[in-house]
């Protein structure tokens, strides 16, 4: 099992170090090595709430989430996107960007640093509408109770999660934004920017994040009429096809998943610049973390790990807001990446060992032929993707 889910990506490790040794020695090997324990470590979380979106999809949806989607990962977010943003900042030309990453890799570095307070508002937003909409969700199993049954009441408010979120994003614009960080040590007002960044934010969530909600509700109406028209294909003597039928829903699933990664992805882009600014040292090294998300998500997914630990997916969501308030107080003040990326270890780490407890009080409460009492039942099957957004 673990070769066959994680075997592509111990092949990417082994090609990508050793094309690092080959073309820049034991540096570059080091380098790369360093990115991708960094990456894996930073979007750990990402792993375990993309498991819960992509357990609602089929075997041939998995297996594109796990080939196209890693070539969007790893080449689009981890080498297109940093060369994206110096070509609009900067005003030129994609080609005439990396030859600027390969030839002057600290002005490169500067343009991207310069930009990060509008990526940092972007994926922040999109991050904290996820996990605002998690945790104003009402839901069967609750992890942190005392906290989690007053806030689902005062998530049947309308719209409650949207209010929380533009009152958080201008609360940073006016305050955070005013001085945001820029190369060099200096600083500017960046409101105008962060406040226009967080609203695409925002709005992106809602549409793809909408879209997604309104086909996966879909989808157990087209699995019923989908019964009714195998059983006709039969008895016509034909072969029916399930993946036709769910693919409408299932693309959104995707496109939400991909657009999901991109936001976690962010820090980890603009973190590498700590290690490097070298373009293909990072593409290689988070590349590779990359690929050991996707497998871990496909793993999680396969043994039904989230199921069988009541608590991970809460702890995964409490790590996406406590990594969408961290990219927002980045605009002003760096954060290192040990704290980034430690955070949200120890918060699934804490999930992990909660619902390891929570099994065994189970397991001797049956053997002693009592009651589970709450926080004892099965997983509510919840994911990120809000129902009725």
């Amino acid at each position: 099992m673990i070769l066959k889910t994680f075997g592509w990506s111990f092949g990417v490790t082994a090609i990508g170090l050793a094309a690092a040794f080959y073309f820049w020695g034991w540096e570059g090997f080091a380098v790369v090595a360093i990115l991708s324990v960094l990456e894996i470590s930073l979007s750990f979380d990402n792993a375990v709430v993309n498991a819960g979106v992509l357990k609602k999809m089929n075997a041939f949806w998995q297996r594109i989430f796990l080939t196209i989607g890693i070539l969007i990962a790893v080449f689009g977010m981890r080498l297109v996107f940093p060369v994206a943003i110096v070509s609009v900042t900067a005003g030129i030309g994609p080609i005439d960007a990396v030859q600027l990453a390969l030839d002057n890799p600290d002005q490169y570095q500067e343009m991207v640093t310069d930009a990060h307070p509008s990526i940092a508002a972007f994926g922040g937003m999109f991050l904290l509408m996820i996990f605002l909409n998690f945790i104003f969700e009402e839901r069967d199993v609750h992890w942190l109770g005392r906290l989690e049954r007053p806030l689902a009441k005062l998530g049947r408010i309308d719209s409650f999660a949207v209010g929380v979120a533009l009152a958080a994003l201008l609360l940073t614009a006016s305050t955070v934004a005013t001085h945001a960080y820029q190369h060099g040590g200096t600083y500017s007002d960046e409101s105008s920017t962060v406040l226009l960044a967080g609203l695409a934010g925002v709005l992106t969530y809602l549409v793809v994040g909408g879209l997604s909600g309104f086909f996966e509700n879909k989808l157990e109406e087209d699995e019923e009429r989908a019964e009714a028209e195998v059983e006709e294909a039969k008895a016509a003597g034909q072969q029916p096809t399930m993946v036709g039928l769910a693919g409408r829903a299932a693309f959104f699933l995707f496109l939400y998943l991909e657009v999901l990664d991109a936001s976690f992805s962010f820090d980890g882009v603009i973190g590498a610049f700590a290690i490097t600014n070298h373009i293909f040292w990072m593409a290689l090294g988070l590349g590779i973390g990359a690929m050991y998300v996707r497998s871990l998500t496909i793993y999680l997914v396969r043994e039904g790990t989230l199921d069988e630990y009541r608590y991970l997916e809460h702890g995964a969501h409490y790590a996406i807001g406590a990594l969408a308030t961290m990219l927002l107080v980045s605009i002003r003040w760096h954060l290192p990446e040990v704290v980034t990326g430690g955070v949200g270890v120890a918060l699934i780490g804490l999930s992990f060992w909660s619902s390891v407890r929570a099994n065994r009080a189970d397991a001797a409460t049956r053997r002693g032929g009592g009651d589970d009492g709450d926080g004892g039942g099965v997983d509510s099957g919840k994911s990120a993707i809000p129902s009725g957004v």
